[in-house]
């Protein structure tokens, strides 16, 4: 197939084609769902297996999974096939969900939560690919809807759902809910008789994909560690830090000389790209954040159920929603996305200092104005992020552009939640046990809501305020990224949006005046003999 001929869609009679949709909404909806669902069990699940100074890897090991295999997912899925792929991905994650949800200590959790990152990593791109592959590009806008909705759904319901089946059936099930749906996805696509594809050539990027994996894992356990279990000058850190670096160093060279490089340094010679790019980090640190500690904050602080603290988070989400869809109808109708992202940083930025003050003693009213305000930043930010990314980026380079966006935004995740679980238990610990006047990191590690109850009055005041403070700790840390965000956002360009028609020509020469290489320049900047 010539290079600069986009492949056909296929056709397929419309009853496969609607169970290949039901099937990848599932597939989205697992993937999204498990991460709203686990934030407000995490106090049950501390409170039952301890660990709490490892709270935070619950969540960095899972994002940090699906950061490293998504585009290994994506060349599996183009060399062996794309039905079996997406197949294998859900498999993986419901087997992570059960091995997580029989987990006996926080070990055994962080390590399955591992796994069932390595399958999340090719639910979306698999989701996305299947969609891609029988759905004609000029059709694939009405099925768009459709996902924005699920993945609304979840951020809205995910929450409270979570907090209902902690409640009423215990955090295990958190976990175990995964399995009828993954099984459910796997009926739909099992008896597909889809037809025969053209296979890619392109081999995996292992190199690539290895350093990768190196240099984030290096850059997550710095951050994790340093001065809270290592001194910023042991020599362990220093050496992991070294690693991280010298990773980070071979990666570029050998993304330059890789024909199909798993990160493509070409797309950063755009501006707009870069910046977009570094919003998307951001912006992933502090949802990430926001998800992972405000439960926390609304039970162990504020005494809220796990129901009650997920319909906390309502306001956050349902501002996300609502904002979201109404930022990308104006984009469509004006061609403006500066000014979207302007407010979309203020507002973070606003929504996060206001949290600061917040406390046992702070009305939920507050409380969730001051959530909404920042639902209303991350509603701005988190479709136009990945719109600017696209947009910045040459047409033959669509597929590398949308992968860079999310594993930016993934490993923005990874580093906030393990910064900001560093700062929470840092004050968290500092809480002194009952029978002691000193600190004591275990009396403070027992999150559960019954078991504060039983604490003596004086002690569990001082651990909701310690609670408090921890999380206050937490949004200045984000409303400090917000703020870079926002000031990275001054310096995108205003460039006109491509027409409808253009993302449809794979590989042409339509000249978008954000960077475009042309045909003849490899997504690692060298060039094709034409």
């Amino acid at each position: 197939m010539p290079q600069d001929e986009a492949p056909p869609a296929l056709a397929v009679p419309k009853r496969q084609l609607y169970a290949v949709i039901a099937a990848a909404l599932l597939a989205m909806l697992l993937g999204a769902l498990d991460g709203m669902i686990v934030g407000t069990a995490m106090p049950q699940i501390v409170g039952e297996l301890g660990g709490f100074d490892r709270l935070s890897w619950v969540v960095t090991v899972y994002l940090l999974a699906i950061a490293v295999t998504t585009p290994v997912w994506g060349k599996l899925g183009d060399m062996y096939g794309r039905k079996g792929a997406f197949a294998i991905s859900i498999v993986v994650f419901v087997l992570g969900s059960v091995l997580s949800g029989a987990a006996q200590d926080m070990t055994q959790l962080i390590v399955f939560r591992a796994l069932q990152g390595l399958g999340a990593g090719g639910l979306m791109v698999g989701a996305l690919a299947l969609i891609g592959t029988l759905i004609p590009p000029r059709e694939q806008g009405k099925y768009q809807g459709v996902m924005s909705a699920v993945m609304g759904l979840a951020m809205v319901s995910g929450p409270l759902v979570g907090g209902v089946i902690t409640d009423q059936l215990g955090w295990r099930w958190c976990f175990y809910v995964n399995v009828p749906v993954g099984a459910l996805a796997l009926l739909l696509i099992s008896g597909l008789r889809l037809p025969r594809t053209p296979r890619s050539g392109a081999r995996v990027d292992y190199p690539g994909v290895l350093l990768l994996a190196v240099a984030v894992s290096a850059l997550v356990l710095v951050t994790t560690w340093g001065g809270r279990e290592l001194a910023w000058t042991s020599p362990v850190l220093l050496t992991v830090a070294a690693c991280g670096v010298a990773a980070l160093l071979a990666l570029l060279v050998v993304e330059r000389r890789a024909d199909e490089a798993v990160l493509p340094l070409a797309l950063f010679r755009t501006a707009n790209f870069s910046l977009i790019i570094l919003v998307g980090l951001l912006l992933g640190a502090v949802l990430t954040s926001a998800v992972t500690f405000l439960p926390i904050l609304g039970q162990s602080s504020q005494g809220s159920s796990a129901t009650g603290s997920g319909l906390l988070l309502l306001p956050m989400f349902g501002a996300m929603v609502l904002v979201g869809l109404f930022a990308g109808r104006f984009i469509t109708a004006t061609g403006k996305y500066k000014i979207v992202v302007l407010l979309g940083g203020f507002f973070l930025v606003a929504g996060s200092f206001l949290l600061v003050p917040v406390d046992r003693d702070t009305s939920p009213y507050f409380s969730g104005a001051c959530m909404a305000a920042l639902g209303i930043g991350m509603g701005l930010l988190t479709q136009t992020t990945i719109l600017i990314s696209l947009q910045s980026a040459p047409i033959e380079d669509l597929g590398a552009a949308s992968g860079a966006a999310t594993l930016a935004r993934t490993l923005g995740g990874s580093i906030g939640v393990a910064v900001s679980g560093a700062l929470f238990a840092g004050a968290v610990s500092r809480v002194p046990a009952p029978d002691s006047a000193a600190p004591s990191p275990e009396g403070a590690a027992t999150l559960d809501p019954a078991a504060l109850a039983q604490l003596p009055a004086a002690v569990r005041e001082s651990y909701q305020s310690a609670v408090a403070q921890g999380a206050s700790h937490v949004f200045v840390f984000t409303g400090v990224l917000a703020a870079v965000a926002l000031a990275a956002a001054f310096f995108l360009r205003e460039v006109p949006l491509r027409s409808a028609g253009a993302p449809q020509d794979s590989g042409g020469s339509a000249s978008t005046g954000a960077g475009h290489t042309g045909p003849a320049e490899s997504r690692n900047g060298k060039r094709n003999p034409t």
